[in-house]
């Protein structure tokens, strides 16, 4: 079974949650004036969203990246990667707020999870091809784009999307798995670059 699709699940079920009891969202939603009180808002964030187009652009990105990771590094690391990413997309979007870059907004999604994945998937499938508004490019390019996109995004607070959560996520989960699959390659040869004779 596949954990990333079990995720998905959760994340429709929670998202009917959120429509049958509406108080569920503001109590759980990341709200940067009550973390420091309430730092489990950080985690809690994750499994909530503000809209079935909200709902329905993370469930995608999750049910075409997720399996793919998951089956490269496993089900424990792809869900340390998916929530230490959203986790720590949150802590990003937080210390904008801290430092005064955008006010402080209540945010919620998964999306800081989910860009963890796509970095990560990024080191352990770079020629991976995928489509960005018709244009197909390897998912080591798109990650870069993703990037720079959400870096520019985090300065633009009309928006009203959380840019600097996903760029969080995007950056622990792609250097996360940089540092995956460098311990792997020392499992597999710990002689480093020196052959065995």
């Amino acid at each position: 079974m596949y954990y990333s699709l079990a995720m998905l699940a959760i994340l429709i079920f929670v998202f009917i949650l959120q429509i049958a009891f509406p108080p569920l969202t503001g109590m759980f939603y990341f709200d940067p004036t009550r973390v420091l009180s309430e730092p489990w808002l950080l985690f809690t964030s994750i499994f909530l969203h503000g809209g079935v187009m909200h709902l329905f652009f993370n469930g995608w990105a999750l049910f075409l990246f997720g399996p793919l990771l998951e089956r490269r590094i496993g089900s424990g690391e792809f869900l340390k990667i998916f929530f230490a990413s959203g986790i720590v997309g949150s802590l990003v979007y937080w210390l904008t707020i801290a430092i005064g870059i955008i006010p402080p907004i209540p945010a919620l999604g998964a999306s800081g999870a989910i860009f963890g994945v796509m970095g990560a998937l990024a080191v352990f499938a770079p020629d991976l091809r995928i489509f960005i508004w018709f244009f197909p490019m390897r998912m080591s390019e798109a990650v870069v784009l993703w990037f720079l996109l959400e870096f520019i995004g985090t300065f633009d607070i009309s928006s009203g999307v959380a840019s600097a959560a996903h760029l969080g996520g995007l950056a622990f989960g792609y250097f996360y798995a940089k540092y995956m699959k460098r311990k792997m390659e020392r499992w597999y040869n710990p002689w480093g670059e020196y052959g065995v004779y």
